[in-house]
């Protein structure tokens, strides 16, 4: 691919559960700085079972461990906070991300676009079908996850894996930026980007052992920053 390319976005999605026994909250604000300083452009919390003032705490820490452990030469990485717009926003967190189950996401756009959230506030969500991203960009969202695409055992209740050629649909169907996610790793995240994927987003790959840095330092090297 030519390096005049500008680079994909690259996205650690937390799983604080899949990191064991123990503080895992202190575990994963360590994933999150090591994230950071590699160079991810994105950190998405994905905490769903965390009360408000335990997510609040986690997302205000994190969002200051990505202002202090920002990649060398690169924009401190965007903080994205799962389903809680309230908890997002009292963090200073970049935006919201909706899952299928979440507040419908036109009427989300709408209240954040009201003057309710900060300027440059962002909506996202996860879709997983042509409709279903047609639709979040009518409802103007910022960006899309489309996936499962490969084989993943956190997205297994969402149907068997889509495949690069759906993935590819998807991103043709669409102007807003597609995010691909689903098992996601070091052997196919550029087959997501051939696909016309703006970016990758992946737990495992950033949660056990070295998290990614040798994949991240090689896949930039491909792009343009």
């Amino acid at each position: 691919m030519s390096a005049e390319v500008r680079r994909p976005i690259i996205c650690y999605v937390t799983d604080r559960k899949s990191l064991g026994a123990g503080d895992t909250t202190a575990r994963l604000l360590d994933k999150i700085g090591a994230a950071a300083r590699i160079g991810v452009d994105w950190v998405q919390i994905r905490e769903k079972d965390l009360p408000g003032g335990s997510l609040l705490a986690l997302a205000c820490e994190a969002v200051n461990v990505a202002n202090a452990a920002r990649g060398s030469g690169r924009p401190r990485p965007r903080v994205y906070l799962n389903e809680r717009v309230d908890v997002a926003i009292a963090s200073r967190a970049t935006g919201i991300h909706l899952g299928a189950e979440s507040l419908p996401a036109g009427d989300v756009v709408r209240w954040c676009r009201e003057g309710n959230a900060p300027p440059g506030f962002q909506v996202g969500l996860s879709c997983h079908g042509i409709e279903e991203a047609l639709e979040a960009e009518r409802n103007n969202a910022n960006y899309i996850f489309f996936g499962p695409v490969f084989d993943t055992p956190s997205k297994r209740g969402f149907g068997l894996p889509q495949g690069t050629q759906r993935l590819r649909q998807v991103c043709r169907a669409v102007r807003i930026p597609v995010i691909a996610i689903g098992g996601i790793d070091e052997t196919n995240a550029e087959e997501c980007v051939r696909a016309g994927a703006s970016g990758i987003a992946a737990i495992r790959m950033f949660q056990e052992g070295n998290p990614g840095q040798e994949f991240v330092l090689k896949f930039a090297a491909r792009y343009k920053s």
